[in-house]
């Protein structure tokens, strides 16, 4: 099969959905199939995640893919979609996020290829997003699927779409080494996200903060970087952490952080899948998060593969899951163990599986 995969950028984006992006696309050339990946940004840089060598790089060097597009840049962003598609030929066209699959629809209207737009967050990103959500439905019609990634995020789109969308979780490399969630040092909480209100790192930090003193040997690694970084640094400053909560920035050698740590901690107001959660999980790692995150509380199962927190008091309640895990090694092991069992669900050659099923049904329709 012919699949033309397209984002809107590789080069420096470090998002999961890019993540996700590099991994499909590598099994399903694995598996033989001719897939390209068609971006707006250069292909004058390396890709921040690496692109397997079987997949055919399309980079169009469209603007400037740091920051929304202006319209002349989406008109011409779309004439250069639809060149494309009409070169390569594809049996389906799969684009992730809405800032590709909105353009794409747009371009191929009248060229009988069939569109997959990938969706990796939740409707309520589009609250203060009016007029994208109003792109996205309009375009809607031009897509014959859309992914998402559980049917709670399913159920929360307007009813006539649920027809066209099918649940795809993310695909989670399983981890070969299990992480010593002992006593042993050092003792690491680790958090992996974009520095963004979404993620609420701040509310970690402020948990944090509240029962350092119970535990002086315990650091926070924070990984990731976002809009939010010198915030977060002066809040760390204030609260006298200069030497326990660290803001460790973007990584490709993700998997040494997870193994290095002893908890995972994801204070996320809401979550569409949470691949750095099930990342964790697949190392053992016991994950602490709020009972009512949407993609957090699908994930974790409280008491068994993890701890849910709730309460009115976000730092409160965040601090009381820590400390739980933090004075409990016996615990985390527990937890740890039942969490890389569960995870196997979404091992990355049975979300290839998946894929590979829902394109020829989409080729045939």
């Amino acid at each position: 099969m012919r699949i033309l995969f397209a984002i809107k950028a590789m080069n420096e984006a470090k998002g999961g959905a890019e993540r996700v992006l590099a991994d499909v696309t590598a099994g399903l050339a694995a598996r033989g199939h001719a897939v390209s990946l068609l971006t707006f940004d250069s292909v004058s840089k390396d890709t921040f995640y690496p692109v397997s060598p079987a997949v055919k790089r399309i980079a169009l060097g469209a603007g400037d893919t740091t920051r929304p597009s202006t319209l002349r840049e989406s008109v011409i962003r779309i004439k250069m979609i639809r060149k494309t598609v009409k070169q390569e030929r594809p049996d389906v066209f799969v684009c992730f996020m809405h800032s590709m699959f909105v353009p794409a629809a747009i371009a191929c209207v009248g060229l009988s290829v069939p569109i997959v737009g990938s969706e990796h967050i939740v409707p309520e990103h589009y609250k203060t997003r009016k007029m994208q959500f109003l792109l996205f439905l309009a375009t809607s019609f031009f897509i014959q699927r859309f992914t998402v990634l559980s049917f709670l995020i399913r159920s929360a789109y307007p009813r006539f779409l649920h027809k066209k969308m099918v649940v795809m979780p993310n695909p989670v490399n399983l981890a070969q080494q299990h992480a010593d969630v002992s006593d042993k040092a050092p003792k690491i909480i680790l958090n992996v996200g974009r520095l963004e209100e979404q993620k609420d790192q701040e509310t970690l930090i402020r948990a944090f903060a509240a029962i350092a003193d119970e535990f002086p040997d315990w650091q926070v690694f924070i990984i990731g970087e976002g809009v939010l970084k010198t915030r977060l640094e002066k809040l760390i400053c204030q609260k006298g952490l200069g030497g326990r909560v660290f803001l460790k920035g973007a990584t490709t050698e993700i998997d040494r952080a997870y193994a290095s740590a002893k908890i995972f901690a994801l204070p996320s107001v809401y979550e569409s899948f949470g691949l750095a959660t099930a990342e964790a999980m697949s190392h053992g790692l016991p994950p602490v998060g709020f009972a009512d995150c949407p993609g957090t509380n699908e994930l974790i199962a409280n008491g068994k593969t993890g701890l849910l927190v709730d309460g009115q008091d976000r730092v409160k309640a965040f601090a009381g899951g820590l400390r739980k895990l933090m004075d409990s090694p016996s615990l985390r092991a527990e937890l740890g163990a039942q969490a890389k069992a569960d995870v196997k669900r979404f091992s990355t050659p049975a979300v290839i599986d998946r894929w590979e099923e829902l394109l020829a049904t989409v080729r045939s329709v």
